[in-house]
């Protein structure tokens, strides 16, 4: 007998999945009023789904852009001691045999088990909703800033925390990323769920009530987001009944789960699960629905890390999601971990990463080779500057990408790589065409150790008298100073968002730049220095331009090096380019 791609009778299934979507009449919104009485379905231990009771107590109208919330008392079985928990969201409510919609809200600190039941109208409704563009910045200090926040006021309804599960994980890294987790509505913990159960789950088509999580990261290290499953119509799925990141159209996969056990907690109670057998893949998380579809099979990003440590080598082997927000993020957090179980986050310490990034459409990879030193939680630092060119290039780019492979080598060091930009001198103050200028930099380190690099730079012929700067700078910071790619305001072709970023300084490079002042502009992180007077006024009238008097246009470029550490630090000296001596 043919078989569906998760392991059940194709036939048997559909029959299954067609006949549960006809048989479930829906009760619409307008019909519900206070002092109804109804059942809502969930699984409290293992995969059985139990009813509970519901009491309605109101509708709040409009209480977000065309979305309105019924209040609704839960009962029975262990919610008068648990309260409403994480893990409920989506789970179904039923009045008289029909739909009415999902467990999706609570109170924070609510001493009674009152939910908000998110209309089942809205869910359906919910799949043509695109979440606008999000644009990545290689200044940006956190990988979910740009996610919508959810909110915790204790006297208005909120979405349910997501318990997301990390296996695998160490505690530091849950430590480290909990506070920004919280704020976009997931509640990590570290091994407690999302582990595969001790005798594997059968694939059983899911059910309204039906537990389910949602696997971002499958290997060595593993991460799941629990929810309850609340309508299958044939082989679509509609979950949680309010968002999970917002994240639009995604692919996700999904597998079902079996709760072990049931966490009162006196702030919010959580189902402590465990996850199973493949089902399908989420394709939409909307802001009132997570929505599926069942046997579809993800496409899935292979990633390798391997760790050169001071004591040992590791190598980790994971698949991630491939997803334009969440795939950095995902990246993010298991380089911390691997350093964080490898070696130590806090004191002194310097982190080399090499490797690259595969990309289906675009021929060439983006080129990782970079080092980070300093003297607190060096990993965080190093994590995130392998995460951004990632973000950048997914979230930048005219059309999607998918990731083929991430392959990285990390080497750890127990000191601190860095020397400091600390002094720069010239021979002289004034120069002719045609003369060379040497170009002394002092740097010092640890230990007071020094080093000081003499570059030679030939002041062309024929060159203008006037003032020539010369700024002397790491890689990052020469970057900044010409604003190269931190900034996109319209989306650009894959092929040049990687190039740009194969082109950036890295921090083992110190780079003298020689520069004149001159007007210019900068435009989607290009610079035009100089500009004609017609392109000038042009520029001054194009949306996204600014305006960059400062920083002038580069006459040329020298690099000099440290040894194997990290250059930091900037500084700028001037010297005056006379006119020709007369013969």
């Amino acid at each position: 007998m043919r078989t569906s791609k998760f392991g059940l009778p194709a036939i048997w299934l559909a029959a299954s999945v067609c006949a549960l979507a006809a048989t479930t009449p829906m009760l619409p919104l307008k019909q519900v009023h206070a002092g109804m009485k109804g059942i809502g379905r969930t699984v409290f231990s293992g995969t059985k789904i139990e009813n509970f009771d519901v009491e309605i107590l109101g509708v709040l109208e409009n209480i977000g852009p065309k979305q309105s919330l019924i209040l609704g008392r839960l009962s029975g079985g262990p919610l008068e001691k648990t309260g409403v928990m994480q893990g409920m969201s989506g789970s179904p409510v039923y009045i008289d045999g029909k739909l009415v919609g999902a467990v999706a809200m609570a109170f924070q600190f609510a001493k009674e088990p009152i939910a908000g039941i998110r209309p089942i109208e809205e869910m359906l409704e919910s799949a043509p909703v695109r979440r606008p563009a999000v644009r990545a910045s290689l200044q940006d200090r956190s990988l979910t800033e740009r996610l919508p926040k959810r909110e915790n006021t204790p006297d208005r309804p909120v979405d349910i925390a997501t318990p997301l599960s990390l296996t695998g994980f160490t505690p530091g890294t849950v430590e480290q990323f909990a506070p920004a987790l919280k704020a976009i509505g997931l509640e990590p913990r570290q091994g407690v769920s999302g582990g595969r159960t001790a005798k594997p789950l059968p694939a059983s088509p899911p059910e309204p009530g039906s537990m389910i999580s949602i696997q971002l990261i499958n290997g060595d290290l593993a991460m799941g987001a629990d929810g309850t499953v609340t309508h299958v119509d044939g082989n679509r799925l509609y979950a949680f009944g309010h968002r999970f990141l917002a994240v639009g159209e995604t692919e996700l996969p999904f597998t079902n789960a079996s709760v072990i056990t049931l966490l009162p907690n006196l702030s919010t109670s959580a189902k402590i699960s465990a996850s199973g057998a493949f089902l399908g893949t989420m394709t939409g998380d909307f802001s009132a629905a997570v929505t599926g579809e069942l046997g579809r099979k993800p496409r899935m990003a292979p990633v390798r890390i391997g760790v050169k440590g001071a004591e040992r080598d590791t190598t980790y082997r994971m698949e991630m999601v491939q997803d334009r927000i969440l795939s950095p993020l995902l990246l993010q957090m298991m380089c911390y971990s691997v350093l964080d179980s490898t070696e130590r986050t806090v004191g002194t310490s310097s982190v080399r990463v090499k490797g690259s990034i595969r990309f289906d459409k675009v021929a060439e990879p983006i080129a990782i080779n970079n080092m980070y030193s300093g003297d607190f939680n060096t990993p965080l630092v190093a994590s995130l500057g392998t995460a951004l060119p990632i973000a950048y290039a997914l979230q930048n780019t005219l059309d999607p990408l998918r990731i083929e492979a991430v392959d990285l080598t990390i080497e750890v060091g127990l000191d601190r790589r860095q020397f400091n930009i600390e002094q720069v001198w010239t021979t002289q103050k004034e120069v002719h065409p045609g003369e060379p200028l040497d170009i002394h930099v002092l740097m010092t380190g640890d230990g007071d150790r020094e080093i000081v690099r003499e570059l030679r730079y030939d002041v062309p012929v024929g060159s203008e008298a006037g003032t020539l700067n010369i700024t002397v700078a790491d890689g990052p910071t020469t970057n900044v100073g010409e604003g190269k790619a931190y900034n996109v305001s319209q989306p650009r072709p894959a092929d040049e968002i990687i190039s740009v970023l194969n082109t950036l300084r890295g921090s083992t490079l110190g780079f003298v730049r020689i520069w004149k002042s001159s007007a210019g502009y900068s435009l989607d992180g290009r610079d035009l220095p100089d500009p004609p007077p017609s392109v000038g006024l042009l520029m001054s009238k194009t949306p996204g331009a600014t305006p960059n008097p400062g920083r002038g246009s580069t006459i040329a470029e020298l690099k000099f090096d440290a040894g194997d550490a990290t250059i930091s630090g900037a500084k700028t000296i001037t010297v005056e380019v006379k006119e020709p001596q007369q013969q």
